[in-house]
């Protein structure tokens, strides 16, 4: 028994993801389905009486992915590099934590952020989830990894369909202001810890990933991240944008 958990638990010294697998697609197949069921049954869940049972459960389970992160580091610390990866840093995490307040309290500040966060920024993590290189479907990590980007997604969406939330132009701006002051405590990060790359502004990572076409100058780097961020914050804003026009001319 103790072998087994020092292998799920663990990771590999080999490779046991890569991208566009089974493994890949099949958690994103099942967040879709998860969003079609949420807006079928939208109606029918926001007049159950369980209702806010669904949503405390839904906030736990979304602090309790995060945490079960660095409970696991704890247990097993050979497998932390300590402050170069390691600190609670980044866009998913923060988003996550976000997502569970916002879900229990429906609050419209933290949907502002999380909105935004997870559309622009998760979207990397589901598309080339490179944490996931040595942590294939026997280990735990996989696991945790997934729930905590899915769960994050079906959030918002539940926010959406049953509470009927939206982003706005404030919301625009709160969620900008907030991610440039997180990249800024990043960069700070990144200076002090030689071999830190939180927000993955200083290199390219070492496993594959969509980041890798970016240059690794820093300066340019920089630049590019931020021009990236702020087209695919305007695209997260433009339906929303889209249909605030098309109300005016009704």
């Amino acid at each position: 028994m103790q072998e087994f958990f020092i292998y799920f638990f663990g990771a590999g010294v080999n490779p046991e993801f890569s991208l566009f697998s089974f493994a890949h697609i099949l958690p994103i197949l099942m967040l879709f389905l998860a969003l079609f069921l949420l807006y079928k049954y939208k109606d029918r869940i926001r007049s159950s009486k369980y209702e806010t049972n669904f949503r405390y459960i839904l906030g736990f389970m979304l602090i309790i992915c995060d945490m079960s992160y660095y409970w696991r580091l704890s247990a097993a610390p050979w497998l932390s590099n300590g402050a170069i990866e390691h600190l609670p840093i980044g866009v998913c995490a923060w988003a996550v934590i976000f997502c569970s307040f916002m879900i229990i309290g429906k609050s419209q500040r933290l949907f502002d952020i999380s909105y935004f966060w997870l559309l622009c920024g998760s979207i990397f993590a589901l598309l080339t989830p490179t944490p996931l290189t040595y942590c294939g479907p026997t280990r735990f990590r996989y696991y945790q990894f997934w729930l905590e980007h899915t769960l994050g997604y079906i959030a918002i969406f539940y926010m959406i369909f049953v509470h009927g939330m939206r982003p706005n132009k404030r919301s625009f701006l709160r969620s900008y202001t907030a991610l440039i002051g997180l990249a800024i405590f990043a960069a700070w990060v990144n200076s002090l810890i030689p071999g830190a790359n939180y927000l993955y502004m200083a290199r390219p990572e070492s496993a594959p990933s969509i980041l890798d076409i970016l240059p690794p100058h820093y300066g340019l780097r920089i630049l590019i991240i931020a021009v990236a961020i702020t087209i695919l914050f305007c695209l997260a804003y433009l339906p929303w944008y889209l249909k605030d026009k098309k109300a005016q001319h009704i």
